[in-house]
């Protein structure tokens, strides 16, 4: 039943992308020849106006077709003759739509919340030995962390976690930012036998102004995760075998659900299925705005660019080759999506 959840919430975010394009492009006056839900054959398709609007086979992408999108017309309401103000918004349209959804369905998982693990420190382990004066008081809020803003107590360990046991930590103390250089931080063994930083943190109550604020510090966490993420890729950190595509986080939600509706029931793990559709959905907005060929990024790219070369030249760069760059760039795409799913299937079945 999980997996059914997960396809309709994969077809969701998909659906909500592609409306923000054609919201967007329909309200400018772009013409749109087929606003379409997944891919593959169509198995429903009607004709209303000069567009038509499908549902396909495959829940697994989507498209708003304009019309003179990566080819020459002479057609007036073509997205290429359009002016360059007008071709953002539609470009970032989908995106913001995944953004927005991801911000609601946090709102929805938060306003059933009591209250939320803050970065202040509560208390201290008998004997540990990171209390005082020149170190950690009780009150302290951890502002960041190596530079890293840290808005809840899960960000704190995230971040000591990536360290290497010396930090630069900023608390705020008595209203005032209190700057900890080279602070060796590490856990500690104590008497009962247990390892920890020692560290009790507070709980925030929910009001309706830490509800929406905590909203939004989870959506700007959510979109410095997806960096973090990349930053690791590029870095050599996580190879392309650890990335997982819509194979495998179908079969994570699945497997979330499961355990979560054993443990709590149904409306808890549809309360944890919507949460990691709010990672998804801010996932989905980040990476569809990299200047990569083939995804809204990279088409906004070709915007500016285009626009910088009319400015030097006063011509444009012809539709067909921005259109040839963005077909190789989404070969390319596909090609390293059936590698992610060739290496999701190889972990189910492992597994």
């Amino acid at each position: 039943m999980y997996i059914i959840l997960a396809i309709i919430l994969f077809g969701l975010l998909i659906a909500v992308h592609e409306f923000g394009h054609f919201a967007a492009a329909k309200l400018l006056g772009v013409k749109v020849n087929e606003f379409s839900i997944g891919m593959g054959p169509a198995f429903f398709k009607r004709q209303r106006g000069e567009t038509l609007y499908a549902l396909r086979c495959l829940p697994i992408g989507g498209y708003c077709s304009m019309e003179g999108e990566d080819e020459e017309t002479d057609d007036p309401r073509a997205f290429t003759r359009q002016p360059a103000w007008k071709r953002l918004i539609v470009l970032c349209a989908g995106s913001f739509m995944n953004f927005l959804l991801g911000f609601l369905l946090v709102l929805i998982v938060y306003v059933q919340a009591a209250g939320f693990y803050s970065p202040v420190i509560d208390s201290f382990a008998e004997g540990c030995p990171y209390e005082g004066e020149g170190a950690l008081m009780a009150g302290d809020e951890i502002y960041s962390i190596d530079g890293h803003r840290t808005w809840f107590m899960s960000n704190v360990s995230t971040f000591l976690s990536r360290g290497d046991g010396v930090y630069d930590i900023v608390v705020i103390r008595d209203g005032e930012k209190v700057e900890l250089k080279d602070f060796e931080f590490v856990p500690v063994e104590y008497e009962d036998g247990t390892t920890s930083y020692g560290l009790t943190f507070a709980v925030e109550p929910a009001t309706v102004g830490s509800v929406l604020k905590n909203t939004w510090y989870s959506v700007q966490d959510y979109v410095r995760s997806v960096y973090l993420a990349l930053t690791d890729l590029v870095a050599g950190v996580v190879g392309i075998d650890q990335l997982s595509g819509v194979v495998g986080i179908v079969d994570m939600i699945n497997d979330v659900g499961t355990e979560v509706a054993a443990e709590r029931g149904f409306g808890a793990a549809l309360t944890e299925i919507a949460y990691l559709g709010a990672y998804i959905a801010v996932n989905l907005a980040v990476m569809n705005m990299l200047p990569i060929p083939a995804l809204d990024g990279g088409r906004v790219l070709f915007v500016l660019i285009n626009g910088f070369v009319y400015l030097v030249s006063r011509r444009r760069i012809p539709a067909k080759y921005e259109g040839y760059v963005h077909a190789g760039g989404l070969v390319l795409m596909l090609a390293l999506m059936a590698v992610v799913m060739y290496n999701d299937i190889a972990r189910i079945v492992v597994s």
